[in-house]
């Protein structure tokens, strides 16, 4: 309960970053629920703003509770990105992706003056590696990416859901949850993966992230890159 109590500072705090008039990139994931809803109570107060989803789930609770949805067919730059990590290390990189949406999470992001993560006080790491990272790929090429990935260093699982099928994002896609231990090099990983064939995208957000509102304790840390 205390990580939810920490979530939900954060998301509240990262609503102030949210101006009249703003494009808002949405997350996806627990935390970012938090903001959505948010978001939602200030829409009903009067805040105008349009949203732009990062996965199916998130449109629909934020169509349900009356927040204008865009696309980037409408606008290719957004004022700002709300989401939540995995982790995040001292320089501000990520592990993204246990919400299995990371490939339209790391497409909005990109196309964001400012990404703001936020995080209850466990994502906070030394490095990056002690959440399996979750790497996106087409269906043709799971098996041939898994041992490539394992060969790598990492212990591969194909993620499935809690009925055991296998889960698919929304774009149709595998995701392959790698665990490496310790990611001392992140860009370097990050290089590697994004030129391995059949690798849609991988989870590490290298450079993204301009600020982290962590809650800690009944507090708020304001984290940014250095």
């Amino acid at each position: 309960m205390a990580n939810e109590s920490e979530k939900e500072l954060a998301a509240r705090a990262s609503c102030e970053q949210v101006k009249n008039g703003m494009v808002v990139g949405l997350g996806t994931g627990s935390t970012a629920v938090f903001v959505v809803q948010t978001l939602a109570e200030k829409v009903r107060q009067g805040l105008k703003i349009r949203g732009i989803p990062t996965s199916v789930n998130t449109e629909k609770l934020a169509t349900s509770l009356g927040i204008q949805m865009i696309t980037l067919a409408d606008v290719q730059e957004i004022d700002v990105t709300i989401d939540g990590a995995d982790e995040f290390d001292p320089g501000l990189q990520l592990t993204k992706g246990g919400g299995g949406a990371l490939l339209r999470e790391k497409i909005v992001a990109s196309a964001s003056k400012l990404m703001v993560v936020i995080a209850d006080s466990s994502k906070q790491v030394a490095v990056l590696g002690k959440f399996p990272l979750p790497v996106e790929v087409i269906k043709f090429a799971q098996p041939l990416v898994s041992k490539k990935i394992a060969a790598m260093g990492a212990k591969v699982v194909l993620r499935k859901t809690a009925t055991g099928e296998v889960f698919i994002t929304d774009e149709g896609n595998y995701i392959l949850d790698s665990n490496f231990s310790q990611i001392p090099d992140p860009p370097a990983l990050a290089r590697k993966l994004s030129d391995t064939p059949g690798v849609v995208e991988h989870g590490l957000f290298i450079n993204l992230a301009g600020m982290v509102l962590m809650g800690k304790g009944n507090q708020v840390v304001e984290i940014r890159r250095p």
